[in-house]
């Protein structure tokens, strides 16, 4: 029997239903795992990477804004390179989860096997070779200590520290901190964020009229920012006094 028009044109449909078309582009880099090519937010899928207010430690035992580094390396890398990401899912926030590639090279692999990431075991185990190796070289956050991201966003005391560096003294209550606590990750990072009564994130600039005012405390949603485009680019204003 003659397949009806009305289901022929259904079924040819289907594809475009099942499968979300490929986004492509140049990228804006947020953090080593969160991009946005147009004006599309993507999440890579299969990795996860430290935020850019996550702390680690270097080969010193020294206090090392990882989070921020991750990011930085992740610009340097794919700096005017075309990305092509194909969507898996959408996230809790809004996010294309997808698989990408920058100029043919698979990112997510890229960003393992240089300690910039690790594999997100919970969704994928394609990347454990890479962090395997990232972790034998010591590479990226592999140098010295550090805290799974995924432990690390809800603070557990427990977690285990990884990394290639015996921790000092006390270094559990520095990696679970942050770099939105009290001291400013680094020199160049002293734009100060807060989020007023009406749930809106503003940034003070050390010129800020209230700059003083603002208590930095992870508690209270405060955060630290190392430029205005990237206070910005966390959907932060400027204070207007």
């Amino acid at each position: 029997m003659p397949m009806k028009p009305a289901l022929l044109a259904l079924l040819l449909l289907l594809p475009s239903v099942a499968f979300a078309a490929d986004i492509t582009g140049t990228a804006k880099v947020r953090e080593a795992d969160s991009v946005v090519i147009g004006t599309t937010r993507i999440r890579l899928g299969g990795v996860d990477a430290p935020s850019v207010d996550q702390l680690c430690l270097n080969q010193q035992g020294e206090r090392w804004t990882c989070g921020v580094a991750a990011r930085d390396e992740l610009i340097k890398h794919a700096d005017g390179k075309s990305w092509v990401c194909h969507p898996r899912s959408i996230d809790r926030r809004g996010r294309q989860v997808a698989r990408c590639d920058v100029d043919g090279e698979d990112i997510q692999k890229w960003l393992v096997r240089n300690g910039w990431a690790l594999a997100y075991r919970t969704v994928s185990h394609d990347y454990e070779p890479d962090e395997a190796e990232a972790r034998a070289a010591k590479a990226g956050m592999w140098q010295g200590a550090f805290i799974a991201p995924w432990d690390w966003r809800v603070r557990n005391k427990k977690t285990a520290i990884l990394g290639a560096t015996k921790p000092p003294e006390g270094a559990r209550n520095i990696l679970l901190a942050s770099a939105s606590g009290p001291v400013a990750p680094s020199p160049d990072c002293t734009i100060k964020g807060n989020v007023n009564g009406a749930g809106e994130c503003i940034y003070h600039t050390p010129k800020s009229r209230w700059y003083a005012q603002i208590k930095m405390h992870v508690a209270k949603g405060t955060r630290w920012f190392c430029s205005v485009e990237e206070a910005e680019a966390a959907g932060c204003r400027e204070t207007r006094r």
